[in-house]
């Protein structure tokens, strides 16, 4: 789970992490007053041989539009655990949500500090793909959990469209 793989979307590929944030900033500067919600999900497909995982990120100018962009991880082997594989998907999750937070996050929010009181704001928030319906429910507060300890929002189904939608339509 290398912090090196590159991102993409469907105008450019291979982005390093510095090229998202500098995406993120141009986004955010065009704008800066506005509310942002930043989220990060996982989700996953197993195919006959491998299973694919896409981590999207996914910056909402809240009313206003969005960007995003995707990674790619993929397990050369069929991973048929549930428990299994929504645990690789928050744990790649959080290795993209801890480069926000440890190093770029400031940086983010010191483009819209200045337009606090005319409404700019940020949340991070990571998206897991798990809910209360279904055989995922019995590992919410397990994955949850995860996500807290790192003193970040988690999001679940059906609020976790950056996992359940944006990633899961890449996973195919």
């Amino acid at each position: 789970m290398s912090e090196s793989l590159p991102f993409y979307n469907i105008s450019e590929s291979n982005l390093q992490i510095d090229d998202v944030i500098d995406r993120i900033k141009r986004f955010i500067e065009k704008d800066p007053c506005s509310r942002y919600v930043l989220s990060i999900g996982t989700d996953s497909q197993v195919h006959q041989e491998e299973t694919r995982f896409i981590t999207a990120v996914h910056l909402h100018r809240v009313g206003k539009g969005a960007w995003g962009c995707l990674r790619n991880y993929t397990m050369k082997r069929p991973i048929r655990s549930v428990r299994e594989k929504i645990s690789i998907e928050t744990s790649l999750s959080q290795v993209v949500a801890y480069l926000f937070t440890t190093t770029y996050l400031m940086e983010i929010m010191d483009l819209l500090i200045p337009f606090a009181d005319d409404g700019a704001d940020l949340t991070l928030e990571v998206h897991l793909d798990i809910g209360k319906k279904g055989v995922t429910k019995d590992l919410i507060n397990e994955m949850t959990g995860r996500i807290t300890s790192m003193g970040l929002e988690a999001k679940i189904k059906p609020d976790s469209y950056a996992a359940f939608s944006y990633a899961n339509r890449f996973t195919k």
